[in-house]
């Protein structure tokens, strides 16, 4: 039996296009997002129908959160999904991730989900991936559960996200290094700017057009994420690797110092981590 935090809330075709009263505003808000993010199919239900256990949220990532996706771009689906407790206690190992590829009318889908267990504590982990997912505007299916772990998130906002940021965009420079494409590179400035822009008090932010608005960063910026709409994984033009590698450093630099003076605490508060307790177990139990 599902109590009312575990209801979910998807818009199907037939709502869309016949929406009747104040109760689905929401929902065309939630559809309007999608089609402004440049996804190529907006009734991603189907894709999530074929899960056997209840999904909390379902959220676009990926590309289309972070403000560049290209004309071939795939649909990153990301959420978290509930285990039946007979799963969590009897002798065999639980399917606490799940990952399934797919297509929807010729697009290719990748969707990813961590059961409710897992996914809080990757929050605890000061996993900024996680954060991004659970607090996307790109909303494909939601419930009263998604709700409050949103609601419960800033608990676990701490300094050392920072450094979540700093590597992720380590790591993607290195890729640039490398191949030289554009979409590391855009990945890049994009984990640099959200991890200045949380550590300044401006919350969990991953969309990069935004970003540029929000943190001081190199006027080039809105030329490349023009040229990676058409093609996913196209050659970086523009400006040389000298200047660009001179640009990250001082964005690193720029990180570095705006952690230094962060009004966010060094560890997330016990009175979250409790919150969070309590609500996987009530979760769970009402499951």
């Amino acid at each position: 039996m599902r109590t009312e935090s575990m209801r979910t809330e998807e818009m199907s075709a037939d709502e869309r296009d016949h929406p009747a009263g104040p109760g689905h505003a929401e929902e065309r808000s939630r559809t309007e997002r999608l089609r402004a993010a440049g996804l190529p199919v907006t009734d991603l239900g189907p894709v999530l129908a074929a899960e056997s256990d209840p999904l909390l949220f379902a959220t676009v990532s990926g590309a289309h959160l972070y403000g560049f996706p290209s004309r071939d771009s795939d649909v990153d689906l990301r959420g978290a999904h509930l285990l039946p407790v007979a799963a969590l206690i009897g002798l065999r190992e639980p399917e606490e991730t799940r990952s399934r590829m797919g297509d929807r009318d010729g697009v290719e889908t990748d969707l990813v989900t961590h059961d409710l267990r897992k996914f809080v504590r990757l929050m605890l982990r000061r996993n900024g991936y996680v954060l991004e997912q659970l607090l996307s505007p790109l909303v494909v299916r939601t419930s009263e559960a998604h709700r409050e772990l949103i609601a419960l998130a800033p608990a676990v906002l701490t300094s050392h996200h920072a450094h979540h940021y700093a590597g992720f965009a380590r790591t993607q420079w290195r890729l640039f290094e490398r191949t030289g494409e554009l979409k590391p590179l855009l990945y890049t400035f994009r984990a640099l700017l959200t991890g200045v822009h949380l550590m300044r008090g401006g919350g969990i932010l991953a969309h990069l057009p935004t970003l540029l608005q929000e943190v001081a960063a190199p006027g080039y910026l809105p030329e490349l994420i023009a040229a990676k709409a058409e093609a996913e994984h196209g050659p970086a033009t523009g400006p040389g690797r000298d200047r660009l590698e001179r640009d990250v450093e001082a964005l690193r630099a720029v990180l570095d110092e705006a952690r230094s003076a962060t009004a966010l605490p060094g560890a997330a508060v016990g009175a979250g981590h409790e919150a969070l307790h309590d609500f996987v177990v009530r979760v769970r139990l009402a499951g």
